[in-house]
């Protein structure tokens, strides 16, 4: 147990030596690297609230039997969920494409400083407030909209377009056909009336 021990002051000394209030706020720090010191000093913070002692109480008899294989299913227990939480917030990240984000807001605060005007301040009335905001968006998405239709509309004009052509088609058919068979109703007549001829008594 005193390893267990040792362990565990090990794993509570991590997250303390590196945590948020450690790591120097400066203006020039990109936002990009800040959220990955957080997402760092989370994942810290996460190792020590699932503790090598917290881990071995769940499975005291594994760990009375075998300590040393239950040190390594632990440790690689920590590295595989490390693992997973990295993978799932670089997937967010790209997905939101957080970094451009990020790079662009830091670009627009370090333009802002040059500027000796007022940032903008909401105006008391939140219905001014919410239409200056939303307006831009919503008329985006609705010529984001617009453009869609339009080209589902141009679609299905091209697909109503070949629906006739194939009608024309089938139609011609049915008339080629009706063509055909009515010469070959008439061949057939003038076969019966030949062969009635041939078998006439002289």
């Amino acid at each position: 147990m005193a390893e267990v021990s040792r362990d565990n002051e090990t794993v509570k000394k991590g997250p303390e030596a590196s945590s948020p209030e450690s790591v120097p706020v400066d203006a020039t720090v990109s936002r990009v690297k800040l959220l990955d010191t957080i997402v760092d000093t989370f994942l810290q913070k996460l190792v020590a609230a699932r503790s090598y002692e917290r881990f071995t109480s769940c499975y005291k008899h594994f760990y009375q039997l075998n300590p040393e294989v239950t040190r390594r299913v632990y440790d690689k227990f920590v590295a595989q969920l490390q693992t997973s939480i990295r993978e799932e917030i670089s997937e967010i990240k790209q997905e939101g494409n957080l970094e451009a984000v990020l790079n662009s807001l830091d670009k627009i605060v370090e333009e802002g400083k040059d500027h000796g005007e007022p940032a903008w301040r909401p105006s008391g009335i939140p219905e001014m407030d919410l239409c200056s905001v939303m307006a831009p968006y919503l008329l985006k998405q609705q010529d984001t909209l617009c453009r869609r239709v339009r080209k589902q509309e141009a679609k299905n004009q091209e697909l109503a377009d070949a629906v006739v052509v194939g009608r024309r088609q089938v139609e011609e058919l049915e008339q080629q056909v009706q063509v055909l068979q009515q010469a070959w109703q008439a061949l057939h007549r003038e076969q019966r009336e030949l062969l009635s001829v041939l078998r006439a008594p002289e």
